[in-house]
């Protein structure tokens, strides 16, 4: 009997904690960027050929199921990786960059790319993400992208909201790294 109110209180405190589970890893249901919080939106599993390369939650202040709604929602945002395996900081940059160019004009992303260079500059002082490693990329108003990487901010705020919209069309755009990865994102 007592093995049993043990499960039961288990499985309750599971429930109560919140979240769901991808690959493996937690995914909490509610996140804190500066003195917001923040709702899980989805959750999802990137895939590349075979492999799992990261577990990742979009965190918004209202949820939301529109790319566009999502797009113009004011105020803080996170886009939480959780690494599943290791990946040279080069090519993670790479896989961003992208990621932005198949979202918008060659004009636009041009005009993005010194921005896209600060946050692989950020990357490169990491040389690697790590199986294991959490990071963050969050908007925060005024400041603009930080990346938190195990809880810590790298590197200095990159401006301008636009370049992280253009982080987030990266999962939620018109061509998305990944069909089922936006369709998680989005709530589905």
């Amino acid at each position: 009997m007592k093995i049993r109110l043990v499960a039961v209180m288990l499985l309750f405190a599971a429930f109560a904690a919140g979240g769901t589970e991808v690959a493996g890893v937690k995914i909490d249901d509610r996140a804190r960027v500066g003195s917001a919080e923040l709702a899980l939106n989805g959750a999802g599993l990137r895939k590349r050929v075979f492999l799992q390369v990261y577990a990742i939650g979009l965190y918004l202040p209202q949820k939301s199921s529109t790319p566009a709604a999502i797009l113009e929602q004011a105020g803080p945002k996170r886009v939480a990786i959780h690494m599943l395996r290791s990946v040279g900081a080069d090519d993670f940059s790479a896989a961003l960059a992208d990621g932005i160019r198949a979202n918008h004009s060659e004009a636009e992303a041009r005009a993005l790319e010194p921005r896209i260079k600060e946050l692989a500059a950020i990357m490169a002082e990491l040389k690697e993400a790590k199986k294991g490693m959490a990071i963050a990329l969050d908007w925060q108003p005024p400041a603009g992208t930080v990346m938190v990487v195990d809880g810590a901010a790298r590197g200095k705020p990159i401006q301008g909201e636009d370049f992280y919209r253009a982080l987030l069309r990266i999962w939620i755009g018109d061509k998305p790294v990944q069909d089922d990865l936006k369709k998680a994102l989005l709530g589905g």
